[in-house]
């Protein structure tokens, strides 16, 4: 849709509201309302893209108008600062603004709220009213305010970065736009791209998928899916959670997979061809949309009443309690959908109880097969304990781009450290690409959590 000419106001990007002092009097410092840029018609209309951050639309706004995002600020009252990190500026800022402010935005834009609200998500969600800003106003004043916030942190869910040929042919504008967007919905079909989460910190907008076209193809293979977890009472949401949080623990595992040749050539194919001396760091910002076919049909099978009958047989069906197993029923018909059916060779290590000694042990998925044969065998808790085959555990949640980016960034620095003092780095090279780095980290939500990331080949 192209970007029409209404009636409204925008700022004069290059004049600001001048008062001479009066004779006999200092001119003291202006008021917030004093130093507001000046109005005159506006020539544009900038319309917002469904699922829109609010500041993406606002940066939209100015730069439209030739302008940069700062030139707007000053027509609010801020609380906080935008959020930074070592690169500057984070791409997943958010911004709460007040009523006033949001009517402001609306006739700096020549669009209506009610358009503004359908189309961006947090548009209507309220700054803390009271809080204090810079220029010791409030919120909740009756003046244009606005909070500073890191969109995927509120309750709108993750952002990514929007399809750049679709925002252009959508505005006409080679423009960056951030999007709230779930994350089996980051697939363009129409120009074959993976749009990748803002405020990782790498700033790479998208992946190419032409060479990865099974991509595309389970995104549009999970409808299906998550209409089978809604019939069966399930949430969608939870299911593709847990499944991708599985699918992340062999992601992880997959670098000991010596026959594993599918994970290895799509990521290469997203990275371009060939990911080269970046291999680990493509290896960080690729995983979702590398894992993400087999998260789909992983999340499929667990949906699959064959599969939970299998999981049950496994189990004992009733009778004894038998451990899961490599070679078992489940995951023999499991390696087959994901294809891989070496992954069932029996010749594994040995099992004790419930823990999967084989190559698709992940904490997350023997929690929901238990769950599974514990609601089949009537168990019962008072709080419900156990009984949900799609809860799952905080350290069980893989570590975002963001962590694991910082851990690769500072591991390289050790290990620059190591040579430049003529040590070999320590631990972080020792045995080779096998070696698995443990690290403590705390991530934006505050919640605790374990990043692994694969230490590099050590340099010839």
């Amino acid at each position: 849709m192209t970007e029409s000419t209404p009636p409204g106001r925008i700022p004069d990007a290059g004049t600001r509201e001048r008062r001479p002092a009066q004779t006999g009097q200092t001119a003291g410092p202006r008021s917030a309302a004093q130093s507001q840029p000046a109005l005159r018609p506006a020539v544009l209309r900038v319309a917002p893209m469904t699922g829109e951050t609010t500041w993406s639309y606002l940066s939209r706004l100015a730069g439209r108008y030739g302008m940069e995002p700062a030139a707007l600020l000053p027509w609010w009252t801020w609380s906080g600062s935008r959020p930074q990190d070592e690169g500057g500026p984070r791409d997943d800022a958010e911004v709460l603004l007040s009523p006033a402010g949001r009517r402001l935005l609306a006739q700096l834009g020549g669009v209506a709220e009610h358009d503004l609200a359908r189309a961006l998500p947090a548009f209507n969600d309220e700054p803390r009213s009271g809080t204090p800003d810079r220029s010791g106003e409030t919120a909740g004043s009756g003046r244009p305010a606005g909070r500073w916030k890191v969109a995927s942190a509120g309750e709108h869910g993750p952002v990514a970065y929007g399809c750049a040929l679709c925002a252009a042919a959508r505005t006409g504008q080679d423009t960056v736009v951030v999007r709230y967007v779930a994350p089996w919905q980051r697939a363009c079909a129409r120009h074959q791209r993976w749009m990748l989460t803002a405020g990782d910190g790498h700033r790479h907008h998208h992946l190419d998928l032409r060479a990865a076209p099974e991509v595309a193809a389970a995104q549009r293979a999970w409808p299906k899916v998550a209409r089978v977890a809604a019939a069966a009472g399930a949430d969608p949401g939870r299911v593709f959670t847990l499944a991708h949080a599985v699918v992340c623990a062999w992601w992880e595992q997959a670098l000991q997979w010596e026959r594993e040749r599918i994970w290895p050539a799509r990521l290469h194919a997203v990275a371009g061809g060939d990911a080269g001396p970046r291999f680990w760091w493509w290896r960080i910002i690729a995983r979702d949309a590398v894992v993400f076919p087999e998260t789909v049909t992983l999340a499929g099978a667990l949906l699959d009443p064959g599969m939970q009958e299998r999981i049950w047989e496994d189990h004992g069906a009733g009778g004894l309690v038998r451990p899961f197993r490599p070679d078992g029923a489940f995951f023999r018909e499991l390696t087959a959908r994901l294809g891989r059916p070496w992954l069932a060779d029996t010749g594994q290590a040995p099992q004790t109880g419930l823990v999967l000694g084989g190559p698709l042990h992940a904490g997350p998925l023997l929690e929901c097969m238990g769950a599974f044969t514990r609601i089949r065998r009537g168990q019962q808790h008072p709080r419900g304990y156990g009984l949900d085959p799609w809860w799952l555990r905080a350290d069980h949640r893989p570590a975002s781009g963001r962590v694991q980016l910082r851990a690769l960034a500072e591991r390289a620095t050790q290990s620059a450290a190591g040579r430049g003092t003529g040590r070999s780095g320590g631990a972080v090279n020792a045995g080779g690409g096998a070696l698995m780095v443990r690290r403590l980290f705390r991530d934006r939500h505050g919640r605790a959590g374990v990043a692994y990331t694969a230490a590099p080949p050590p340099p010839q």
